[in-house]
């Protein structure tokens, strides 16, 4: 997962022929190194074309996704196990390296109370299942911790740390999101220092998920923090720009936070690599 990706929501949120071909020419165009793929249905997804597609242009992926509420694993560990497996079947088969996102649960899901024993118990139960089901695949298997407005079970670095620990999977690693980060940490660079033995993937996502170096995220602090650590993991620019409604409605996005996918790409992309590049993670 080394190199420098995006998200597919820069171009779209529907992995089917059409959005997968044009999010992949759009990842050429601009010389990624991986495209993260959000997984949001994967029983729809045809994974033999995916697959082509990807290896024809020499494109390597991973796959992310929050579960459907019937799969929140706090809830229905057992569904959400069988919703997982076939999301990291039509990873594998797809030639992705890595399933990850909210793995544990759904974007949007609370309960108005701390997380209970019995819902970290069933979590924890869940992922292991998961994790050597991806183990089975070839797979590595990530959980991205959001903030309190999208979950209340996992909001940061260290409590993601806690769940990997409770579950075990060596298979297992933190992915850690800037826009996540900079509501929950103390500070970014203390949630990057509390993750980096199974820190393997990072969002560079802006403060208000828009063009990142347009918001009030502390870029220096981020990168000079990932040199400190060594980090060789996977670098991925996010900004919702194509969202149906039900995912903006998940992510509290009421208005346009950028002007189009061009606008992020064209000033958002360049500012990154700059920043990866003087602090020597390029």
């Amino acid at each position: 997962m080394e190199g420098f990706g995006v998200h597919t929501s820069m171009w779209t949120m529907s992995w089917d022929k059409k959005g997968a071909e044009y999010a992949v020419s759009q990842a050429v165009r601009y010389q990624m190194d991986f495209l993260e793929i959000a997984l949001l249905k994967p029983l729809d997804v045809d994974a033999e074309h995916s697959q082509r597609l990807l290896e024809k242009n020499n494109m390597r992926a991973i796959c992310s996704l929050g579960l459907p509420e019937g799969a929140w694993l706090s809830k229905n560990p057992d569904t959400g196990v069988e919703f997982l497996k076939v999301a990291l079947e039509k990873t594998a088969q797809m030639g992705c390296e890595a399933l990850s996102g909210v793995t544990y649960g759904g974007i949007g899901e609370r309960t108005g109370f701390p997380p209970t024993e019995m819902e970290l118990d069933n979590v924890a139960r869940a992922l292991g299942e998961a994790a050597a089901y991806a183990r089975s695949l070839g797979l590595l298997f990530g959980i991205e911790p959001v903030n309190r407005y999208e979950t209340h079970l996992i909001n940061t670095g260290w409590q993601s740390v806690a769940m990997i620990e409770k579950v075990g999977a060596h298979n297992m690693f933190v992915h850690l999101d800037t826009y996540h980060m900079n509501i929950e940490e103390k500070g970014v660079a203390q949630g990057i220092l509390d993750a980096r033995e199974h820190l393997k993937y990072i969002h560079l996502s802006e403060s208000d998920r828009g063009t990142p170096g347009a918001g009030t995220c502390d870029w220096d602090e981020i990168f000079a923090v990932l040199a400190a650590i060594d980090f060789k993991g996977g670098l991925a620019m996010e900004s919702f720009v194509n969202m149906p409604p039900e995912i903006a409605y998940g992510l509290s996005v009421w208005r346009p936070v950028a002007a189009s996918a061009d606008e992020v790409m064209e000033n958002g992309l360049p500012f990154l690599r700059n920043k990866a590049r003087q602090y020597q993670l390029l």
